[in-house]
């Protein structure tokens, strides 16, 4: 599913072009004999850089990576994704989600990864429509148009909402989401619907003054709270470098509780650290997203990056269920805390 600000397609084919090293931020730019002492860690993202990830690039700036012994690069998705690039060994770790991973799990052809912490503790994706417009509650999308991605999870889920609301999904319309900025669009199409996570497309409808009404999915159905977005890691490297898996994300852990502590600073090393530059002139929604993600990156778990097992697991057994994935995904499937301090 789509997340957070997209970029242009010129953008996305010239980020696309260039190797993880030229795109890429690093911990340590010069080749001294210190740096080549460090170990070498590449992290891909799943999109542009945005709120998700500004632990990581604190980590960085701050120096915790290199404190532990890390020369950490962060990079951006080549065509295949993310996930591809972290199962293939190209990057050690990646960021993905719960649900786009399912499928990974499930091929004929498992993606050798695995799901070590979550970047936000809860599902702050949900359906935002103009104030007003009857859109507040699920039933209310009847006779209205919703913006989707066509993908099979995501319109089970929109039925799921829908009809345990009372309301007929065959009676809402669905056209394809090609929308850049949520808030614009449906201040401008009051019958539009259409997925966003709050940190950011909410925010961005607060910053520009725009009132919306907004249902989360995991308030309507507790198995809908799953791990969105999560890192995840490559299982060859966990298992022959696991220390090393655990400094990165204990200094990944203190990135993000600076950013905690810290949104504003931490919203401008993120502005400063992105290299695609996509981030420009939206300095204003990053710190405030960056403000009401502080209060989400741990929220009530028991320490950052925890993944509860029950709804990890409530999550794919309900793909099963709904025969969204050929495969059932036995407890525990795809996600560890070992590494997490």
């Amino acid at each position: 599913m789509k997340r957070f600000k997209k970029i242009t397609a010129v953008l996305l084919a010239v980020v696309l072009v260039f190797s993880f090293a030229a795109c890429s931020k690093s911990s340590s730019d010069d080749k001294t004999e210190k740096t080549a002492e460090l170990k070498d860690i590449t992290v891909c993202l799943d999109w542009t850089p945005n709120t998700n990830h500004t632990g990581l690039y604190v980590a960085l700036s701050k120096g915790y990576y290199k404190d532990a012994g890390l020369n950490v690069s962060i990079v951006q998705p080549p065509e295949n994704g993310a996930t591809e690039a972290c199962s293939a060994g190209q990057a050690q770790f990646a960021i993905d989600a719960q649900d786009t991973l399912a499928a990974a799990f499930t091929s004929d052809t498992p993606m050798q990864v695995t799901a070590v912490a979550a970047l936000i503790q809860h599902n702050t994706s949900g359906i935002i429509s103009l104030k007003g417009q009857g859109m507040d509650k699920p039933k209310g999308l009847e006779g209205k148009t919703y913006l989707t991605w066509d993908s099979p999870i995501e319109l089970a889920m929109m039925k799921n909402v829908v009809e345990n609301d009372g309301g007929d999904w065959d009676k809402v319309t669905r056209i394809p989401n090609t929308v850049t900025d949520e808030a614009q669009d449906v201040q401008q199409n009051p019958d539009h619907a259409i997925w966003v996570f709050y940190g950011w497309g909410g925010i961005n409808s607060e910053v520009n003054k725009i009132d919306t009404d907004f249902f989360y999915f995991k308030d309507l159905n507790p198995t809908f709270d799953y791990y969105t977005p999560i890192l995840i890691a490559n299982n060859d490297f966990l298992k022959s470098n696991p220390d090393e898996a655990k400094a990165f994300l204990e200094a990944t852990r203190k990135g993000y509780e600076y950013a905690i502590e810290n949104p504003d600073e931490a919203a401008q090393i993120l502005i400063d650290g992105d290299e695609t530059k996509s981030l420009v002139g939206s300095e204003e929604l990053v710190k405030a997203s960056q403000r009401w993600l502080s209060d989400q990156y741990v929220a009530d778990a028991q320490k950052w990056g925890y993944i509860d097992p029950a709804r990890w697991d409530a999550f794919y057994a309900w793909l099963y269920d709904e025969k969204l994935v050929e495969k059932e995904l036995p407890a525990g499937t795809g996600y560890s805390n070992d590494y997490l301090a």
